[in-house]
């Protein structure tokens, strides 16, 4: 993974840090993890709302958030089929499902394996 890229989430929700943590044992080229409570947002030209709201793949080129972050580190994997599956996540039409998955994920996740009531925004 490029050395600048950085992958920014919810340190404080159980739920979010247990899919970094199944991330980095499991892909072969994980960007740094930085719950966005640690990160220096403006430097990734982020707002606290914004970095509240979703995940967010910061690369040297463009910022990708919520679904498309998942789908963009699954892009820069080494595997071929880890790549692909990230291509045929982000285009339509499953990244419109990919997209209604994370939303609803993502209103969810204190009720999910390994959430927490701190998971609940």
């Amino acid at each position: 993974m490029e050395p600048d890229t950085v992958l920014i989430f919810d340190g404080d929700c159980s739920f979010c840090s247990s899919c970094v943590d199944w991330l980095e044992a499991n892909l072969p080229a994980m960007p740094e993890a930085v719950p966005f409570q640690w990160a220096d947002l403006d430097r990734f030209g982020l707002s606290r709302a914004e970095a509240e709201s979703q995940v967010w793949l910061i690369t040297p080129e463009r910022q990708y958030g919520g679904a498309s972050a998942v789908t963009a580190v699954l892009r820069r994997q080494p595997e071929p089929m880890y790549r692909f599956l990230g291509w045929i996540l982000g285009a339509p039409p499953l990244s419109w499902v990919a997209d209604g998955a994370y939303w609803v994920v993502s209103r969810l996740r204190h009720v999910l394996p390994g959430g927490t009531p701190t998971c609940r925004r």
